[in-house]
Parts: C-alpha cells; sequence; structure tokens
C-alpha cells in the first residue's frame, strides 16, 4: 500500500541526514580511495531508500537488490587495495535507513547515529578487539551473553517444584547478575591498572566472594605486616561489594524489599566505607598492580553454586516456615548468613515478596543477616590475619551491622 506523500516531509529529510552524517563520516576516513562511496552517495542512497519506500515494498526490493549489485561491482574493482566489505555493506544500510526514516524516523535517525559512530571508531574497535580484549576475556564475554540472552528468555517463570519455591527464571537472574557484576568489575580493573592496586583488588573480589578476600587479604597481612591496614581496608571493600550484590539479590526477589531496606543498606554500606577509607588514608603502602588480562572476569561455577545455595536455603526456609512458622524460617536464613549472606537474603526476599513476613520484620531480618555474617567474617579475619587485622576488619563490620540496625529503628519505609 502506498504511503500518503502529505506525510512524506519528515521522513525524507531524516533519511537526508542520515546519509550526509555516514557519507561524511566515510569521505573523512577514506579521503585517499578514489571512486569511494562519500557524502553525495550515501545522501543519493537514503533518499532512493525513502522514495522506494513510499512506492512500496516490491520498489524497496528493486532498489536493494541495484544497490547490491553497484556494491558487488564496486568491491570487485576495489578488493585489491580493500578487502574490505564495510562500504558496501554501509551502502544497503543507508539505503534500509532511508526506509526506516518514512515509518519511524526517530528510530532511523538514532540508528543513522549508532551507524555513523560504528563506521567512525575503526581504529578504536580493532584495537579494542585485537590488542585489549584477551582470549579467556572474549570467553567470558560470549558466556554472559549466552547466558543472559539464551538461556534466560527460554527458562520459565513459574515454580518448578511442589512447594512453589523455585522459579527457575528468578535463580538465573541471579546467576547472570554474579557474572554481569564480575564482569564490570574485572573491566573496571583494568582500566585502572596498577594506579589504584589493593583497593580495587579488594572492591571487585568481594563480587566474587568476600568470604574468600577477607581470608586471602588476612594472609597476606599475616605475611606482610607493613601491609596489615591496606589488607583490612581491601577486605572492608570486599564486604562492600558483597553488600552492594546482596542489595542487588534482594531487589531481584523483591523490588519492594529492596526499596523498603534502602535507607539501612546504605548507611551499613557507608559504616564499611568511612572504616576502609579511614584504614588506607593512614597508610602508604601502594598495594598489588592490577591489569591481568589473563585473569577470568567471572567464574561461571562459582555464579551456579550460589544460584543452588539460594535454591537449597529456600527450600529449607520453606520447610521451617511450615513446621515453625515465619521465626523457624528467619532463623534458617540467619544460620544461612554465616557461610553465603546472598542465599539468605534471596529467602528474606521471597518471604517478605509472598506476604509471610512485614516489611518491618524483613528489613530487621536483613539486619540479623548481616549480624550473622559479621560474626562469622570476624572470627575468620581473626584466624587468618591475626589480632591487628582482626580487630580492624571486625570494627568495620560490626559499624555496618550497627549502622544498619540504627538506621532501621529510626526510619520507616
Amino acid at each position: 500500500m502506498a504511503m500518503d506523500w502529505n506525510a512524506a516531509p519528515t521522513g525524507l529529510a531524516t533519511a537526508l541526514g542520515i546519509g550526509l552524517l555516514i557519507g561524511a563520516v566515510r569521505e573523512r576516513q577514506h579521503a585517499e580511495r578514489i571512486g569511494m562511496a562519500g557524502v553525495r552517495t550515501h545522501t543519493l542512497l537514503a533518499l532512493a531508500g525513502a522514495l522506494a519506500a513510499g512506492f512500496g515494498t516490491a520498489t524497496l526490493l528493486v532498489t536493494l537488490l541495484a544497490v547490491a549489485l553497484l556494491g558487488l561491482a564496486s568491491y570487485r574493482i576495489s578488493r585489491e587495495r580493500d578487502p574490505g566489505l564495510t562500504g558496501e555493506v554501509a551502502m544497503l544500510v543507508t539505503v534500509l535507513l532511508g526506509a526506516l526514516a518514512q515509518q519511524a524516523h526517530a528510530l532511523a535517525a538514532a540508528l543513522g547515529v549508532v551507524v555513523a559512530i560504528l563506521l567512525w571508531a575503526k581504529a578504536p574497535l580493532r584495537r579494542l578487539s585485537r590488542d585489549l580484549i584477551s582470549e579467556t576475556e572474549m570467553q567470558d564475554g560470549l558466556v554472559l551473553a549466552a547466558a543472559a540472552l539464551v538461556v534466560l528468555p527460554l527458562l520459565p517463570d513459574e515454580p518448578v517444584d511442589p512447594w512453589g519455591v523455585l522459579q527457575l527464571s528468578m535463580l538465573w537472574r541471579i546467576v547472570v547478575l554474579i557474572m554481569a557484576v564480575g564482569m564490570l568489575g574485572h573491566v573496571a580493573g583494568r582500566a585502572v591498572g596498577t594506579r589504584r592496586g589493593l583497593p580495587v583488588a579488594g572492591f571487585f573480589s568481594g563480587f566474587a566472594s568476600s568470604t574468600a578476600a577477607v581470608v586471602s587479604f588476612g594472609q597476606r597481612g599475616r605475611k606482610h605486616p607493613a601491609m596489615q591496614r591496606p589488607a583490612a581496608a581491601a577486605a572492608l571493600l570486599a564486604n562492600l561489594a558483597s553488600l552492594l550484590l546482596l542489595v542487588a539479590v534482594v531487589g531481584t526477589v523483591s523490588p519492594a524489599l529492596a526499596l523498603a531496606a534502602a535507607w539501612p543498606m546504605a548507611a551499613a554500606a557507608a559504616g564499611l566505607l568511612l572504616v576502609a577509607a579511614t584504614g588506607l588514608l593512614r597508610s602508604t603502602e601502594t598495594g598489588d598492580p592490577q591489569g591481568d588480562s589473563s585473569a577470568r572476569a567471572f567464574h561461571l561455577t562459582h555464579a551456579m553454586l550460589i544460584a543452588l545455595l539460594i535454591a537449597l536455603v529456600m527450600l529449607l526456609s520453606e520447610v521451617l516456615l511450615r513446621l515453625f512458622g515465619e521465626a523457624g524460617a528467619m532463623l534458617g536464613a540467619a544460620i544461612a548468613a554465616l557461610a553465603e549472606l546472598h542465599a539468605a537474603g534471596a529467602t528474606i526476599a521471597r518471604l517478605a515478596s509472598l506476604g509471610e513476613i512485614s516489611p518491618v520484620e524483613a528489613r530487621w531480618a536483613l539486619v540479623a543477616l548481616l549480624a550473622s555474617t559479621t560474626l562469622a567474617k570476624t572470627l575468620l579475619a581473626f584466624t587468618s590475619g591475626g589480632a591487628g587485622y582482626g580487630w580492624r576488619v571486625g570494627f568495620g563490620l560490626v559499624l555496618m551491622t550497627v549502622a544498619a540496625a540504627v538506621t532501621t529503628a529510626f526510619t520507616t519505609y
């Protein structure tokens, strides 16, 4: 069906702008190449696409075929000195964007800008893919993309167990969340390089395992006594990352609880950050270098293990709920927090989302989880790093819990 030509000027103007933009980028990047499609060619191609779309699908297909034949002829002439296909593909994309401008001019304009950026960023993108990203990082990126874009949409939203507890899509979202946070942390660490050292290592290791970070930095501080203060600060930053991940996990299961607990969690984070910053300011140690491209951005097995623990804790909580009521379920979560904070947090969030516990009870339950993990990690800090390290880490963790408790007591949701 032919379009209303009275409404065509907006689409034609958008197509004109798209062609000028893409053509200008192509011409500036290949000014030395004779016969290359530049500003005039791409502008005409975009206008041809817009006009062809106005005459109907058959005309647009004929136009695309004609441009494809022209691109093939151009490639046969230039392939010896320029074997790439970017220019020929850009011609077809310009026609399609011109056609799209007649139906959705805002979307076409946005895509035109994206295409222009991609064409302009040839050298940076080549350096990124060939030099900056390692083979390991590429593999991790593909795994993350597959988990988020392939596996997650296939999982059902309905519970798969007789008790209505285990929702596969929710559990896998947590897996994707953990991997995505690990990837973000790895990229940030690579970008920072050696200039930040131990604090960066501490913070981003907390997204993987704050418990392991406490032990690891404690052993480092025991081996090098001069590093006890920055090692303790790094361990507290790891727990800050773990706290942020807890908020994200709770928000995945129960957005309402995450909102209700925003102020207590913010106060807990501020307590950790205050003690960590004090330790770093009083230290002259520069820390260890970062930016290892061979390191894994995340461990899929670790993310899946956390999801499995969350599922097990949810099932245990459901059993305790049926046997002893809500008090039993929260006690089970508090015990689980000794080993895995995020699994316990997901359990509390689930109870809150189902209405088994009130928002006030859920907020205090999260404080109880922080108290439980504080106890466990403080003991680990004394065991792994000695008294000096243990007191510093323990003080930061206790301040985290006290800040959350005081804020919970004096704020409403």
